[in-house]
């Protein structure tokens, strides 16, 4: 009996162990980490092989070396020339099976563009601008075009931009209403090349969109075109599309009437003098405010009055309407409105030598209390300081006092300090701040060659994020002096003027109108404390955008 207990034990003990080895090894089924894949599927065999001639097959079959998905296959896949009734497309493990549900035309070079529709399964790899041809006949079309495209205003290439073209004869029937059956898709470097094409004439566009559907149908999509037709007899390169943004044809505002009571208009292009009117009803026309932005594109509507549930406001341009719109509210609607403030100071909350404090408010003031308004000093209440309130903006006071550099101040606005214009008061707020010291700053004196005297050209000084600082117009050769600019990089950026209105202009495609070139100067300047520096800056002559 002795002897029965181990061989139980040890029984129960290998079947333990089978039993946990069998979970562990569940358990394990996927390593975990490991480096991320990054690899779109790969081709491995086509039936009937790509670039095949006398082609009369049904259907092709292509062997990927991993399984994949097809993302939106008939808005991404085309074939060109264009049948009437679409292939259909089927998986099969690994193989994508494709049958032709039309006939195919005599001796034609067909391609067929995947866009961006193979995609592997577990990471959404895409399989970019893959292409399979085959021709009915015994010629293949085997021409080219090659170029790049770039951003108009940055003057960076423009990566995943889809480039198309049409026949020339098919152009104004298919641009902007159907999408292109000759496209590609530009590469991390903005290149792209669109390759087996025929002879012939075509139009050129580029397209960076919002939507996926390869059709320029929104005033907000970058669009690029050449202005000549490219007439295609032998290989064609160094095409180079700029995009931009459309001026659109039509004036539209879109409008936000706010829980505050405040009324937003955003309008889809610039006006020339903004102004705004309301029209209904007409004792609220003069107590409003307006304030427009400096780019007069956008325009925001305070009203003293709120006493009412309609509201019917004008836009005007040079004292013309273009558009009307309307807003209804309860009369009896209340507003949530929160008085809050900002101020002139830098990302690390410093106030520019020799400037003074000021205090902007999210809603036009009404009245204010100084007394309620205190500055310390390294802890010490002030006394010799002014506010005012600033003849150009409803909603900011100047605080005006001789700020010591390297000391450190509190600004604290007491509670129902301000007033707004519809009676409500601030809470308890403010800020810390250091004025800022002098050698933390520099000058640059900028010495402009122009390439062509009387041409107007606009001179941009841009920060390390390419955020437009300040703007000169300028006909002839001249120095531009940049005091007082924080130490680190910039940039510099010429727009050719060609209208000499001081700012650049847009293009248009239907009316056949580049936008205004732009030149970036390739080199970084550099600020160092507390220095003045001088740079030679001569502007090439410009390139006209064929």
């Amino acid at each position: 009996m002795l002897n029965q207990k181990p061989a139980f034990f040890a029984k129960n003990v290998t079947l333990i162990s089978v039993i946990l080895f069998a979970f562990g090894c569940a358990a394990v089924q996927r390593p975990q980490g490991g480096p991320r894949d990054l690899t779109p599927p790969k081709l491995l065999k086509a039936t009937p092989p790509n670039m095949t001639r006398k082609f009369n097959a049904k259907e092709i079959r292509l062997e990927f070396d991993e399984f994949f998905k097809l993302t939106n296959q008939y808005q991404e896949i085309t074939i060109s020339p264009a049948q009437e009734k679409q292939p259909e497309y089927s998986i099969s493990g690994k193989a994508l099976q494709i049958k032709f549900k039309d006939s195919l035309q005599k001796n034609t070079t067909y391609v067929i563009n995947f866009g961006k529709a193979i995609q592997d399964v577990n990471e959404s790899n895409v399989l970019k601008n893959f292409t399979y041809v085959f021709s009915t006949g015994e010629h293949i079309d085997s021409l080219s075009m090659s170029g790049s495209v770039i951003n108009s205003t940055t003057q960076e290439k423009e990566k995943d931009a889809t480039v198309m073209i049409f026949p020339i004869k098919q152009d104004s029937l298919l641009f902007g209403k159907k999408k292109p059956t000759i496209f590609t898709t530009t590469d991390s470097s903005g290149n792209f090349s669109l390759n087996n094409l025929h002879e012939g004439t075509y139009r050129i566009y580029a397209l960076k969109e919002q939507s996926a559907n390869k059709i320029f149908d929104n005033d907000k999509e970058l669009i690029a075109f050449s202005k000549k037709p490219i007439i295609l007899t032998k290989d064609t390169s160094n095409i180079r599309l700029a995009l931009f943004q459309q001026i659109p044809d039509k004036f539209k505002v879109e409008k936000k009437f706010g829980a505050d009571g405040v009324l937003e208009l955003v309008f889809n292009k610039s006006l020339t003098n903004p102004a705004i009117k309301i029209l209904y009803p007409p004792n609220i026309n003069d107590q409003k405010i307006v304030e427009l932005s400096k780019t007069r594109d956008t325009a925001t509507v305070f009203m003293r009055n709120m006493e009412w549930d309609s509201l019917s406001v004008a836009v005007l341009d040079n004292n013309k309407p273009v558009d009307t719109l309307y807003q209804r509210k309860g009369k009896k609607e209340s507003f949530v409105r929160n008085l809050g403030f900002k101020y002139n100071l830098s990302r690390d909350n410093r106030l520019k030598p020799g400037a003074d404090l000021r205090i902007t408010a999210n809603l036009p003031i009404a009245t204010f209390e100084s007394g309620l308004i205190v500055l310390k000093e390294d802890s010490t209440t002030l006394q010799n300081y002014t506010i005012t309130k600033d003849t150009t903006s409803t909603r900011t006071v100047v605080l005006k006092y001789r700020f010591r550099p390297g000391r450190k101040y509190q600004l604290i606005i007491d509670q129902n300090a301000f007033t707004d214009i519809y009676g409500d008061k601030n809470k308890r707020n403010g800020t810390n701040f250091e004025a800022d010291k002098q050698e933390n700053y520099s000058q640059l004196t900028l010495k402009v060659t122009v390439p062509e005297p009387g041409k107007s050209y606009i001179v941009e000084l841009l920060d390390d994020q390419k955020n437009k600082l300040r703007s000169d117009a300028i006909t002839d050769n001249t120095s531009i002096v940049y005091k007082n600019y924080l130490t680190g990089k910039y940039r510099i950026r010429v727009v050719y003027d060609d209208n000499k209105n001081g700012r650049w202009d847009s293009g248009n495609v239907k009316q056949r109108l580049q936008p205004e070139n732009i030149w970036l100067y390739d080199k970084e300047l550099t600020l160092r404390p507390n220095w003045e520096s001088e740079e030679q800056l001569t502007i090439p002559k410009e390139q006209i955008t064929p």
